[in-house]
């Protein structure tokens, strides 16, 4: 395959700093990023952010079918072009935005969940996480490469600066494990910073008893509240963000045998369930 470069130059486009396109240029990194999502020989990839190629190519060599998401129509039909060179039969290019997937439909296609990988562009990361979480009986387990930035976030333990909103969800409903890190200088053009591989699996039983899509809701309402003033007492956090008395939510805490003066970034995924089972109804 083509240095990027080379490629993007053939059809007159430029790498956009707006989207974070930057492209993979060592074809043994995209072969062993694509290793690690473990797709077998039935297996349907859904690649997101799938660029010119690098990833769905060993992909598709791996599984039986890569749907591969591209949402820059010129580089859509520079992917195309990779695809048509490559003489691969299984993989269907999509042109379309991946945070308006129909993971359900996707699921259904391919007769049970789908594999997930990609080298998700930062202004995406965040929002796919969340459709990926709401969507958990589609698919069976994401390979992505995220800024480390965000991979420490999702990694990280209660009472550390990354410990948030994002790493609580992640961890309540999935396992998750650190893979590769790639640096800058593996990219095209190169980004200011590292790159690292994630790998999510969603957990048969979430770390929490949360019966039924209401308590799931209620659960996520109290995690983005405590967290949206992540440098307040968990009791005032609370009564902002949920527009409930702060008296009220004193009470709760102390009936979930939680200190009102806590911060959010100090309380463990057992205790935010605590919390929202002694706040309901919200």
């Amino acid at each position: 395959m083509s240095h990027p470069a080379a490629i993007l130059k053939a059809h007159g486009l430029h790498a956009g700093k707006k989207r974070g396109q930057n492209y993979l240029t060592q074809p043994a990194t995209a072969q062993a990023i694509a290793a690690t999502a473990q797709a077998e020989p039935m297996d349907t990839v859904v690649e997101i952010g799938a660029g010119l190629g690098a990833l769905t190519l060993p992909l598709a060599a791996m599984a039986a079918k890569v749907i591969a998401v591209e949402v820059d129509r010129g580089i859509f039909a520079a992917l195309e072009e990779v695809l048509s060179q490559a003489r691969v039969s299984n993989v269907q290019a999509i042109l379309g935005d991946a945070l308006t997937l129909d993971w359900p439909a996707l699921a259904r296609e391919a007769a049970g969940p789908v594999v997930v990988a990609g080298n998700l562009p930062y202004a995406i990361s965040s929002p796919l996480l969340f459709n990926l979480l709401d969507s958990l009986p589609c698919w069976k387990r994401a390979t992505l490469m995220v800024q480390k930035e965000l991979a420490n976030r999702l990694l990280s333990s209660p009472g550390t600066k990354d410990w948030g909103r994002m790493s609580v969800l992640i961890q309540t409903w999935c396992a998750v494990r650190r893979g590769m890190e790639v640096g800058p200088n593996q990219f095209f053009p190169r980004p200011a910073v590292a790159s690292q591989v994630v790998h999510l699996e969603p957990l048969e039983r979430p770390l929490v008893d949360l019966e039924g899509p209401q308590a799931r809701q209620d659960y996520a309402k109290v995690i983005k509240a405590a967290f949206s003033q992540r440098r307040k007492m968990l009791a005032n956090s609370l009564a902002g963000g949920l527009r409930r008395e702060r008296d009220a939510i004193t009470q709760a805490l102390e009936q979930a045998e939680v200190e009102p003066t806590r911060r959010a970034e100090t309380l463990s995924i057992p205790e935010f369930a605590a919390v929202t089972k002694a706040l309901e109804p919200l």
